[in-house]
C-alpha cells in the first residue's frame, strides 16, 4: 500500500515556512526545520513494508499545484498531512485538493490537531482523521487496517490516539500511551537520506549543512508557553539508549559527506547531567570528531559543559526569556536570574557559544520589565539572540490564560502570521498592547545586533574560522533586510 507523508505548501512566495518549529513561521533569520516527526513515521512504515513517499513542499518552495503534480503519479491511498496553528485552514484546503485528486484517506497530524481534534475535523469533511500527539504507531496501525480493507467504525475505534469521522459523526479514541522504547524506531536520518535534500535545512545559529536528531522525548519542566511538551510529547522523559544515538551520529557522517554540524532538538538535552556525561564519554570513546549544538536550559554546571565541549559541543540554544525574576516565576520557568548569569560565565569558560532566546509579554510584563530584559540581554551578550512576543497556541497554559482574560485580539488562526508569513503578535492587554510588544522586539533586535562591539566580534569570529564566516554571512544577509528596514510603530509582525 502507498502512503504519502506531506509537509504541505504554504507561504511559498515569501520564503520557507518552517512548520515544525515551536513557533511556526517564515523566519527573518532564514531558519528552516526538518519535518522530523513526519520522517520518523515514514521510516517506521517503510520498516513494515509499506511503499512510502515524503514530500516537503516548503523546502523546495513548491506551490499547491507543484505538490499535486509531484504526488499524482504516486497515487497514495493514505495521506498524512502535517499542520500548524497558523496554516491549519490552508493545510485543510490542500487536503481537500488531494482528496479530489486521489480519493485517499486523509489524516492530519501535528500540535494543532492534537490540541483541537474536533475543531480540526470540522474544518471540512475531506479530513478523515486526526492522529493525536506522537503518531508513528497510530499511523502504522491505521495503514495496517487499511491494507486489510478495514476502515469501518469498529476497526478504527481500536486505534489509540485516533480521532476520526464516520459520516456526520466524529469519534475520539482514547489517548495512545507515549512510546517508551524509542530505540524501536528506525533512524530518522535514514528517512532524511531517502526522501529529502539535507542542504535545504538551515539553522541561523549553526553551521550548514546540518542534520537534526533527538536523543529523547518529553520535558519535565512546566513553562506555560512551551508548545511541544503540552500538546505533543508530554512531560515524561523517554530516552534513546546512548549507543543508539551515537550509532546514528556515525550513520550521518557516513552518509552525508559534507555535513558540518548536528543539532539535537530535544526540548532539553542537558536536563540529566549523568546521561549528558555518558553521552559525551561515548562520543570520546569512539574517537568521533564533529561539532554539534543542542537545546539547553541555563542551569548546566561548568563540569558538565567542559566534558560536553570536549565531545564536540559548539553551541547551546537557551531560553532566557526575561531578566526580571517575577516574570520568570509567572511563566513557571523554575530558574533564577543569578543562575542564568552564572551559566553564561561558565559557558564562556567552557568555550560553548550561546544562542539566547528572549520572550516578552508574559503574565506580569510591564514597560519596565521589558527594559530590564533588554538590559539583561546586553549584559549577558550571547553569541546570537532572538526577541519575540509570546506566541500562544491552543493546548498551552499561555493560550488558556490569554483567552480567559480576553487578551487575544483575534481568534482567527490565520492572523497568527503577518501577510509576509512572519510571526504576528495577537496578544494585547491593558498597559501593554501587541503593537508595543512588536515595537520593543524590533528595537531590541536592532540594539543588540547593531552594536559596534557586536559587529567587531562577529567580524573577528568569521575571520578566524571559514565555517563560522559562512554561517554568519548567510544569517547576517537574511536578518539585515529586517534590521535595516524602517519599521512603522504600528506594524504587526515580529519574529526571531
Amino acid at each position: 500500500m502507498r502512503v504519502l507523508f506531506l509537509n504541505p505548501p504554504f507561504m511559498s512566495r515569501h520564503g520557507k515556512f518552517s512548520r515544525e518549529q515551536r513557533s511556526p513561521a517564515v523566519t527573518k533569520s532564514g531558519t528552516f526545520y526538518y519535518p522530523m516527526w513526519l520522517c520518523y513515521a515514514a521510516g517506521l512504515l517503510e520498516k513494515h513494508g509499506f511503499e512510502v513517499r515524503v514530500i516537503d513542499a516548503p523546502a523546495k518552495r513548491m506551490s499547491v499545484e507543484d505538490a499535486l503534480s509531484a504526488l499524482k503519479d504516486f497515487a497514495p491511498e493514505l495521506i498524512v498531512v502535517d499542520t500548524s496553528t497558523p496554516s491549519i485552514y490552508a493545510d485543510a484546503d490542500v487536503a481537500l485538493r488531494i482528496k479530489g485528486l486521489t480519493g485517499g484517506f486523509i489524516v492530519l497530524v501535528g500540535t494543532h490537531p492534537s490540541a483541537l481534534p474536533e475543531q480540526t475535523l470540522k474544518i471540512n469533511d475531506c479530513v478523515d482523521a486526526v492522529a493525536r500527539k506522537e503518531y508513528e504507531y497510530t499511523v502504522l496501525e491505521l495503514a495496517s487496517l487499511m491494507e486489510k480493507g478495514a476502515t469501518g467504525r469498529e476497526a478504527l475505534s481500536k486505534i489509540d490516539g485516533l480521532s476520526f469521522r464516520q459520516g456526520d459523526e466524529i469519534f475520539h479514541n482514547r489517548d495512545r500511551q507515549f512510546l517508551d522504547d524509542v530505540d524501536s524506531l528506525p533512524f530518522v536520518s535514514e528517512s532524511y537520506r531517502r526522501h529529502l535534500d539535507y542542504r535545504d535545512y538551515f539553522y541561523a545559529h549553526s553551521r550548514h549543512p546540518i542534520v537534526t536528531l533527538i536523543t529523547g522525548r518529553g520535558c519535565p519542566h512546566r513553562c506555560v508557553y512551551c508548545l511541544y511538551p503540552q500538546t505533543f510529547n508530554g512531560h515524561r522523559l523517554r530516552y534513546r539508549s546512548i549507543k543508539n544515538v551515537v550509532d546514528e551520529i556515525e550513520y550521518c557522517y557516513r552518509n552525508f559527506p559534507d555535513l558540518k554540524e548536528i543539532m539535537f532538538e530535544d526540548d532539553t538535552l542537558t536536563v540529566n547531567k549523568k546521561r549528558a556525561t555518558e553521552f559525551a564519554h561515548e562520543i570520546l570513546k569512539r574517537g568521533l570528531k564533529f561539532k554539534w549544538s543542542a537545546n539547553s536550559r541555563a542551569d548546566v554546571d561548568l563540569e558538565t559543559m567542559k566534558i560536553l565541549k570536549k565531545a564536540g559541543a559548539r553551541l547551546f540554544c537557551v531560553g532566557i526569556e526575561s531578566g526580571e525574576q517575577s516574570i520568570l516565576d509567572s511563566m513557571k520557568k523554575n530558574l533564577k536570574v543569578e543562575r542564568i548569569k552564572q551559566f553564561f560565565m561558565d559557558a564562556r569558560q567552557a568555550g560553548i557559544l550561546i544562542h539566547g532566546c528572549f520572550l516578552v509579554g508574559n503574565p506580569g510584563e510591564t514597560g519596565e520589565t521589558l527594559k530590564t530584559t533588554l538590559d539583561f540581554a546586553l549584559e549577558l551578550n550571547p553569541d546570537t539572540a532572538q526577541f519575540f512576543p509570546i506566541m500562544v497556541y491552543p493546548g498551552t497554559s499561555a493560550y488558556d490564560w490569554a483567552k480567559q482574560n480576553k487578551y487575544l485580539v483575534t481568534e482567527d488562526f490565520q492572523e497568527w502570521l503577518s501577510p509576509e508569513g512572519l510571526h504576528n503578535c495577537v496578544l494585547s492587554r491593558p498597559g501593554l498592547s501587541n503593537r508595543e510588544l512588536v515595537a520593543f522586539c524590533d528595537e531590541a533586535r536592532k540594539k543588540f545586533y547593531m552594536r559596534p562591539s557586536f559587529i567587531a566580534r562577529k567580524f573577528i569570529q568569521g575571520l578566524s574560522n571559514p565555517q563560522e564566516l559562512k554561517r554568519l554571512s548567510k544569517g547576517a544577509f537574511t536578518l539585515s533586510k529586517h534590521l535595516l528596514k524602517l519599521t512603522p510603530a504600528l506594524r504587526k509582525g515580529c519574529d526571531p
